[in-house]
């Protein structure tokens, strides 16, 4: 360059297309004039690529600095997992360079090796001290083997970091331990966004961008595996994705991620806010409603749910519809209090938990009632539609009680809980008169059957209430049968005391005191005949006046 120059008095040449600048320059003149310094795998990289470009290969020197690059790259810098992310993290500075002399190549091939070296050597040591479990067990076991290494690919720009994942797989590398990886990378990637909180955006549009492709490029790497990846995990991505405004793609296979372990999430994970900044809702109700439709679908699709290690699809455990009917009624109870959540919006979610998840009403009976108190402008009829999704025959004794006193229920739900109640009581006497267990016995056996303690306490409490029943029913017909004596008695008198003289008549002569106390202990005469008048008439008589106002 400097005989080719047409300036006589050339004093500086630019060289501005010198890979690594002017350090990389300097590194290859001392090299040049024998002045000794130190190769490391932190500047192996720009050496390669500046001897590369400065044509110093052994055509023109035996020992020169390609050879000598190359030399150390295969004996030193790639025998170790974290010399080569080393190397390939530096190479990201050099590319395309770095990529015509294939160093981004030999790194990413020794990474994939020895990850996957490291990934057999643990699952056969695992092998010999465990039998082979499932999924999730492997998962957790593994996590703590592959972090030691993991935490290095984070350095790693995303493609770059991508290419190393699906190296790693061609070779071998089993596709549910990349979920520890993915987390450690997302982490620290996505790491200061606000995505826990509802306000204007605090991001650069340019680091935007960058985090949504880190994003989506992690989401498309995500194990197809159930609880390869944890659901708040998930939950964490889908956050994000809904703040970056990701493509529709990425988050709908969010949604259906966490639709397939739903079972296995708590009421946080649910709490998505709302980024729409028109004065929606706080939380996105629409996004839960999908995820808990998907959950509904992979249940009734049975074998659809999800993959094992082998690749084949397993089902969840039956016990997730029980959890997953229990968390939307938490979710339901804590989107209740928003006012902006409208009846229909309200409804449509509640009408999507299955009967069969609800052990009992009380979780729906608590969110309607939470509802109707933050929402008491509704009218009669929208409170009757909200009201009408719970079940009054399913409510607990308390719920119950609790229902029949609130005011903010319409009159046909307290008139449907009260029959319900009455029935149940009745149910539950029929069944001790008749010696058998009742339905309503039954039924609160199998509601609080958890544990062997409260089934029997509350056997022994329904014992003695229905004793307590049994002796308050014998006095009631005790009573009864008291009254019915009484009634008999008044009866037979009452034609007696009753009857009154015919107006056409005069009226009897005032009685005596000697008078009627004859004619009552002529009552209590035990020898009566059939007309009431005594057997022994022997000396008795009668005036035509009494004769004419008796019975006969």
């Amino acid at each position: 360059m400097v005989s080719e120059s047409s300036d006589s008095d050339l004093s500086a040449i630019e060289l501005p297309e010198v890979p690594g600048g002017a350090e990389a320059f300097e590194l290859a003149a001392k090299f040049c004039y024998g002045i000794n310094f130190e190769i490391s795998t932190e500047n192996i990289a720009t050496l390669r690529c500046v001897a590369e470009y400065l044509e110093m290969s052994e055509d023109y020197a035996v020992g020169n600095l390609v050879g000598r690059t190359d030399a150390y790259l295969n004996e030193v810098a790639l025998h170790s997992l974290a010399g080569a992310v080393s190397v390939l993290h530096m190479s990201e500075k050099l590319i395309p360079i770095a990529e015509r002399v294939k160093l981004v190549s030999r790194c990413i091939d020794a990474i994939a090796y020895m990850a996957c070296k490291e990934n057999q050597f643990s699952m056969s040591s695992r092998a010999e001290s465990v039998n082979e479990g499932s999924i999730s067990s492997s998962v957790s076991q593994s996590k703590t083997i592959v972090d030691w290494w993991a935490e290095d690919l984070t350095v790693l720009r995303i493609d770059i970091f991508q290419r190393v994942l699906i190296a790693m797989m061609a070779r071998g590398f089993r596709q549910y331990a990349l979920g520890p990886i993915l987390m450690l990378y997302a982490q620290k990637s996505l790491r200061g966004l606000e995505i826990f909180g509802k306000g204007r955006k605090k991001i650069e549009p340019e680091q935007e961008h960058e985090k949504r492709v880190i994003l989506e490029t992690i989401v498309s790497l995500l194990p197809r595996e159930m609880n390869a990846m944890s659901v708040s995990f998930l939950s964490m991505l889908l956050r994000s994705a809904i703040y970056l405004e990701t493509t529709v793609a990425c988050r709908l296979d969010l949604e259906k991620r966490m639709g397939m372990q739903l079972g296995q999430a708590v009421l946080d994970d649910l709490l998505i806010p709302s980024y729409s900044f028109t004065g929606d809702t706080l939380f996105d109700v629409d996004t839960v409603q999908r995820i808990l439709m998907n959950f509904l679908d992979f249940e009734m699709d049975g074998n659809r749910l999800g993959c094992n290690a082998d690749d084949e699809y397993v089902s969840p455990p039956p016990s997730d519809m029980e959890r997953v009917g229990k968390l939307m009624e938490n979710y339901l109870a804590e989107i209740a209090t928003d006012r902006n959540v409208s009846v229909t919006r309200f409804i449509n979610l509640a009408e999507l938990i299955p009967e069969q998840s609800r052990v009992t009403e009380d979780g729906i009976y608590r969110a309607i009632d939470i509802y109707l108190k933050a929402h008491p402008a509704l009218s009669d009829m929208e409170r009757k539609k909200v009201c009408s999704l719970m079940d009054c025959q399913k409510l607990s004794r308390e719920a119950c009680a609790h229902a029949a006193q609130n005011e903010r229920l319409p009159v046909q739900t307290v008139v449907q809980v009260l029959y319900y109640e009455q029935q149940r009581l009745r149910n539950v006497m029929s069944g001790n008169l008749m010696g058998g267990d009742s339905p309503a016995l039954t039924s609160k056996v199998n509601l609080y059957s958890t544990d062997i303690h409260p089934v029997s306490d509350e056997l022994s409490s329904l014992r003695r209430e229905n004793e307590d029943l049994k002796i308050e029913l014998v006095k009631m017909k005790m009573k009864l049968k008291e009254i019915e004596i009484s009634a008999l008695k008044s009866s037979v008198s009452s034609p007696i005391q009753n009857t009154l003289p015919s107006a056409d008549k005069p009226p009897l002569p005032r009685k005596s005191f000697i008078n009627s106390m004859s004619r009552k202990l002529g009552r209590l005469y035990p020898f009566v005949r059939a007309d009431g008048t005594p057997g022994n008439t022997k000396g008795q008589t009668k005036s035509s006046r009494n004769r004419r106002h008796s019975i006969s």
